[in-house]
């Protein structure tokens, strides 16, 4: 399995960066639940040396989908611990009105002012004014964003501060799908997190959708009762 390194990090950090931060998101795909976005800045940015105690945990800071669910809740508090972390959520409601593009964006915007507000409570306002430097993980770089970034396809593969992001992104959606499946718990939102799954889609043709489903998604479109008709229409134009 591949492993992360700091090496991008550094190569930033030579270039007088202050902050080089690994931005992630999770919950693009599902039907139902908000996406969140990480953003994440090692506190050691000077040349990003990881101390022997650390180095086994290091490790296993990777791409969140790599771990198991309890091995993610343990890096998860290793990396909240070793990280400076700010997080962005977007709920289904801002996602139908601007779409998920613009809402994933639009998160990862909320947890870069989060991840400047967390270094100010701990650094003081001033060192929190340095400049960021993004790393982002995809193929694009982030709208209307005053920041120098770089955009890396499966970045949180390779690049140590994305695989952080990712982890925080993960956990932190993941327990809010536990919480909204106590609320909605006719959907398995615990199994399946809000991603189309048989089981999700038969809740969905038996009860239509919850309050957190994503109604601009076509599966869910199509479960609200008046909408049911005109997919039979269309199925058989």
């Amino acid at each position: 399995m591949q492993e992360t390194t700091f090496e991008r990090e550094r190569t930033q950090e030579r270039q007088a960066h202050r902050y080089i931060v690994g931005i992630d998101e999770a919950g693009r795909g599902p039907l139902a639940g908000p996406v969140v976005a990480a953003a994440v800045a090692y506190r050691d940015q000077e040349d990003f040396i990881v101390r022997p105690d650390q180095e086994p945990l290091m490790r296993f800071v990777r791409d969140s989908k790599t771990l198991s669910e309890k091995q993610r809740e343990e890096m998860y508090a290793f990396v909240t611990r070793q990280f400076f972390v700010g997080e962005g959520i977007v709920y289904p409601e801002t996602i139908d009105r601007i779409n998920i593009l613009e809402a994933t964006f639009l998160a990862m915007k909320e947890a870069i002012g989060n991840l400047r507000r967390a270094v100010a409570e701990e650094k003081g306002p001033e060192r929190s004014k340095g400049t960021f430097f993004l790393l982002v993980d995809g193929n694009m770089v982030i709208p209307n964003c005053s920041y120098e970034q770089e955009a890396i396809v499966n970045g949180d593969a390779s690049v140590r501060s994305i695989a952080a992001a990712s982890i925080v992104a993960k956990v932190t959606r993941d327990r809010m799908m536990l919480a909204y499946d106590r609320e909605f718990p006719a959907y398995g939102f615990a199994k399946h997190k809000g991603y189309g799954t048989k089981e999700h889609m038969e809740a969905l043709r038996r009860f239509g959708p919850s309050p957190i489903h994503r109604k601009s998604f076509r599966p869910v479109f199509y479960s609200i009762p008046e909408n049911v008709n005109r997919n039979l229409l269309s199925r058989k134009k």
